[in-house]
């Protein structure tokens, strides 16, 4: 890349202004931390200054060029001294204990509202990108508000009050030495565009290994038995040469600018250095005041790297900032109370058509058809008829494109919302336990069961085995459900389903993995109460037995590319 290149400027998602206000708002969530933080640097910039005083009082008290008891000028530097150590120990203790606070409230917010989000069925971004997201990039805004924001007051405040001590001693070494400010000004905005693209591009690199290391740990048994190990690895490595080479190119650009700034800072201390010592030469300045004046030339210098930094501090909040509002995308749900519909009741599909997206076309074409109250259904189908989809628009996952979704009693009818889930059991298919114990996952269907309604959902599961473990519901589960087989699994999670006890119940494919005796068993004391409409997602002909009515959805294999009944 040549160097002209890294000047180029950059296009971003979002403009500046869209990303000062979402800080904005996310800076009034951590004010407390914030105050505490700018109080602490400006106590320790009253100090700092005052040490620089006391230093060179000290020092022409010795050289008794003023009057005075060196013992009291020695006091006082211990006593700046241990008021520098006490600030010190307030900030790392705010730091350390507000700011993990901070950051779980922010990761507890963006959370909150990925899962109020809409789902849209084909995510955008991968599982690891997001948790990246939520850790590093939580992580660079939560420290920026609440420490780096509230150090550049205190900086600041130390580069003002340097540069008007300095100024009160020499006015035309203190302009001098910040003469190299409006050069700083002119091309910080070509350096913010450039670098706020590369470090994007280093932060998304860095997502990209996450979401690898997760996939392969995630599906280790898999690629153990295809013998892909030497693949995935592989596949990691060229992920991680793609970071490599973009955190070369940032840190290239990142040391040519240092070096142009460095350089501008070593030749101004040269200059107050050779000022300062021209002047105690021609006795116009104090050995005392010579000190003075170098150690404050060090706190304005110091100050204005301190600023300077802030100039990737800002790169690297925007970088975050931009990655995290891209998690805010989706359009939040329809939110409110849940509305509950008196049982029993039923659900209408009139006319429903719906697509993930235009390439593949239609999944469920002009679909019309009532699970009516007090029904059992089987839905049957090929793979990619689009049953699983079907689910989804009856929980108000997916919204169809056409045609209407009713929820119905004998009273009334309303088209189907997300605030309506309070009325269904569902049941996914595959392993949906978590890591925890079996007691927390069935507390996930009712948070209030009761030991004894968490033994009838297990018996009415058929895993009343887990009142035999020794453990019994306090029985460890690993992710996944690591640890039980998968008809065990399934069982639990059917159990939890039944502690909902809701109107309507869901289960898509929830007895592959059970034998035909508890299938059957597991049947009878689901359907024995015949208050429930219940709909299976099923290839098992032992679950069409015993059913009222079936749907069979096919795949249209032609230009409309649909299903219908």
């Amino acid at each position: 890349m040549k160097i002209g290149d890294y000047f180029k400027r950059k296009e971003s998602k979002y403009s500046a202004k869209v990303i000062l206000k979402w800080l904005w708002r996310a800076w009034r969530g951590n004010q407390l931390q914030a105050v505490l933080n700018a109080t602490l640097g400006l106590l320790g910039v009253a100090v700092s200054l005052s040490q620089v005083w006391a230093v060179q009082h000290a020092i022409d008290v010795a050289s008794h060029t003023v009057e005075g008891s060196l013992y009291w000028a020695v006091g006082m530097m211990g006593i700046l001294v241990l008021a520098s150590f006490a600030i010190s120990i307030s900030s790392i203790w705010v730091r350390n204990i507000l700011g993990i606070r901070a950051q779980n409230r922010m990761q507890q917010k963006m959370l909150d509202r990925i899962l109020r989000s809409e789902w849209h069925g084909k995510e955008k971004l991968h599982s690891g990108d997001v948790i990246n997201r939520l850790e590093g990039d939580v992580n660079s805004v939560v420290n920026f508000l609440t420490e780096t924001l509230p150090g550049t007051v205190s900086t600041l405040a130390l580069f003002l009050g340097a540069f008007f001590y300095l100024f009160s001693m020499d006015r035309w070494l203190s302009v001098i030495i910040i003469a190299m400010l409006p050069l700083f000004i002119s091309v910080s905005k070509i350096y913010i565009n450039q670098m706020r693209h590369l470090t994007r591009q280093v932060r998304d690199s860095d997502s990209k290994v996450q979401s690898v290391l997760q996939e392969t740990v995630q599906n280790r048994m898999l690629i153990k038995t295809l013998e892909s190990d030497t693949m995935m690895v592989d596949r990691l490595e060229n992920t991680q040469s793609e970071l490599r080479q973009n955190v070369v190119k940032r840190t290239m650009f990142s040391v040519f600018s240092n070096l142009i700034l460095n350089f501008g800072f070593a030749l101004g201390y040269l200059v107050a250095f050779l000022w300062s010592a021209l002047r105690m030469s021609a006795g116009t300045l104090t050995f005392g005041g010579m000190t003075a004046f170098l150690q404050l030339v060090n706190r304005i210098q110091g100050p204005a790297r301190g600023l300077t930094k802030l100039v990737p501090a800002f790169v690297g909040v925007f970088t975050a900032a931009e990655r995290l509002m891209e998690l805010e995308e989706d359009p939040l749900e329809e939110q409110g109370d849940p509305i509950e519909v008196e049982g029993p009741c039923g659900i209408r599909f009139d006319s429903v058509t719906y697509a993930y997206d235009t390439i593949d076309g239609k999944v469920i074409d002009r679909l019309s058809f009532d699970f009516y109250p007090g029904s059992c259904t089987a839905i049957l189908g090929e793979t990619g008829a689009g049953k699983t989809t079907l689910v989804r628009l009856i929980l108000a996952l997916l919204h169809p494109q056409e045609g209407e979704i009713l929820l119905y009693n004998q009273n009334s009818a309303s088209p189907i919302s997300p605030r309506m889930r309070c009325n269904f059991v569902y049941v996914p298919q595959g392993n949906t336990l978590m890591s925890g114990t079996i007691r927390e996952n069935l507390r996930l269907g009712k948070l209030s069961a009761t030991d004894e309604e968490m033994h009838e959902a297990l018996r009415m599961a058929c895993a009343d085995f887990v009142l035999d473990l020794p453990q019994g519901l306090d029985t460890p589960c690993a992710e996944s459900g690591g640890g039980l087989s998968e008809g065990q699994a399934q069982r639990i999670a059917i159990a939890r389903a039944l502690l909902r006890n809701r109107h309507i119940m869901l289960f898509d494919e929830a007895t592959s993995a059970l034998d035909p005796d508890t299938e059957r068993q597991l049947l009878q004391n689901i359907l024995q109460s015949h208050d429930k409409t219940i709909i299976f997602i099923t290839h098992r002909p032992a679950v069409v037995d015993y059913c009222d009515q079936t749907l069979s959805i096919k795949k249209v294999r032609n230009e409309e590319n649909g299903s219908r009944p």
